[in-house]
Order: C-alpha cells, then structure tokens, then sequence
C-alpha cells in the first residue's frame, strides 16, 4: 500500500483517477474511441455510426472516458465534439513506467541475492 502511495504522489495521480483511468481502458470500445479521438476530433454521431451499438450506449463509453480525464467534449454549435487527451495518457504511462522501474529493481536485487549463493 505504501509504495502504491509513493508511486501515485510521484506521478501525481490519486488513487481515485488511477482506478477511472484504467477501468475506462479496460474496454475495447472505448481504447477504440479513444485512439479515434486522439487522431482526430469527432462528434459523438461519427463515431456512433461505426459501431454496432445505439447512439446511447456510445455517449455512455464516451461519458465514462470524459469521467477518467482520457477525452474533452466540447460544444460546436448543435455538436458535441469530442478530443483525446494525450496529457492524461503520458500520466498513466509514467505511472507504467515507474511500476516497471520499482519492479526491474526487485528483479535485480533478486538476481544478486541469487549470484550470492
């Protein structure tokens, strides 16, 4: 629990937003709608339109994305348009990074302690 703590201070994330960030991207639709997004904006309509599922059940992976800080929507007239956040990806990918690191480093002291014997 601790280094959870550390690690999450450190990339300045609360455990809250890790938990929306990474249940957000634990469906395929909305990775999908988020790598769309990221290219280019669209409007909650183009992105519905390719997928086989309503209009509602869209908004409502777009809903939880926008709740996780992953995408923006913002209003364009009678649109609403919608924007990847790359920001809030390059902070979940320090966090990765950091778990990666704090684990390379276990793994190494492991393989000395080995070597020891």
């Amino acid at each position: 629990m601790y280094n959870q703590m550390v690690v999450h201070t450190e990339i300045e994330l609360t455990d809250d937003e890790v938990d929306r960030i990474f249940r957000a991207l634990a469906d395929a639709t909305r990775r999908d709608i988020l790598s769309r997004t990221l290219e280019d904006e669209a409007t909650v309509s183009q992105l519905a339109a390719t997928y086989d599922m309503s209009f509602a059940a869209v908004q409502k992976h777009v809903a939880v994305l926008e709740q996780a800080g992953l995408v923006t929507k913002r209003t364009a007239g009678r649109e609403r348009r919608v924007r990847g956040e790359p920001d809030t990806i390059r902070r979940a990918q320090r966090l990765l990074t950091r778990y990666e690191q704090i684990w390379r480093g276990r793994i190494a002291r492991l393989d000395a302690l080995l070597a020891e014997d």
